[in-house]
């Protein structure tokens, strides 16, 4: 027998037992010829206990938590054993409306003991990340409790604004050193040399100390360029006197030297 042969024929069988463990049903369409039907899900499973607990487990459901809580928890000063008491507290109360579990109920779902749970929950609590609300039923007029997570999220959404509001920042710092080393890089053309340490913490003081614009230091280069004075005493002499003279922008700067010339 070839070995061609022999894969066909063990192919065709291992399609047979397939066919067999699914119990399918032919069935005869007018249109389409031959399909086969396959028993429900749930009848399948009932002779496999595996099966069947899997299906009760996706039967469940699953539980909403926010992504990001999972991400920066521990950027919350919150640990694992924190962070399963949260994920509790979030089932019980969304799959099981049990709004206020007890200590017992906790612990028989978690690894940790009675004490580490209670110290948990009472750090969450001095933390700002759990309360303890007081309600009363509108029928009966009982007073009951609840854990309320809703602390927790505010703490998680101050501290990613905190995170955003500190990227701009840093974005906004880049950009304005990308700013000076272009007009350090306009100098050293200009110059057709590379700048001194002196020459380039002279542009820095015009920026950071004088408070000169990006673009008024540029217009003086150019001014010195025309000038046939391209020195560093000479801009600043130029700058010196636009200040005086309140000129603030470099279209300001060039009717100045126009009205000068003339």
């Amino acid at each position: 027998m070839s070995i061609l042969v022999l894969a066909n024929r063990m192919r065709y069988n291992r399609f047979i037992a397939v066919m067999k463990t699914a119990q399918p049903q032919l069935q005869a369409n007018g249109q389409n010829g031959m399909i086969w039907k396959v028993k429900s899900l749930t009848s399948l499973v009932q002779t496999n206990p595996y099966r069947s607990g899997m299906l009760r487990a996706f039967e469940e459901g699953s539980v909403s938590l926010p992504a990001l809580l999972i991400r920066y928890y521990h950027a919350l000063d919150l640990n694992e054993t924190d962070m399963m008491l949260i994920i509790h507290l979030w089932t019980f109360r969304e799959k099981e409306q049990i709004a206020f579990p007890t200590i017992e109920q906790i612990c028989s779902r978690m690894s940790a003991g009675a004490e580490l749970v209670i110290a948990s929950i009472q750090k969450l609590l001095k933390a700002g990340c759990l309360a303890i609300d007081e309600k009363q039923d509108p029928v009966t007029s009982m007073k009951y409790e609840e854990y309320n997570l809703s602390p927790l999220l505010m703490k998680l959404a101050d501290y990613i604004s905190g995170q955003e509001a500190a990227s701009c920042e840093e974005k906004a710092a880049s950009s304005s050193a990308a700013k000076e080393e272009s007009i350090f890089t306009a100098f050293e053309n200009e110059f057709g040399r590379p700048l001194s340490p002196m020459e380039c913490e002279t542009i820095s003081s015009w920026i950071d100390e004088d408070n000169y614009s990006e673009e008024l230091i540029r217009a003086a280069l150019k001014e010195s360029v025309f000038a046939g004075k391209v020195h560093f005493r000479y801009i600043d002499r130029i700058l010196l006197e636009w200040s005086r003279n309140r000129v603030r922008t470099a279209e300001e700067a060039k009717a100045y030297s126009q009205r000068f010339r003339g």
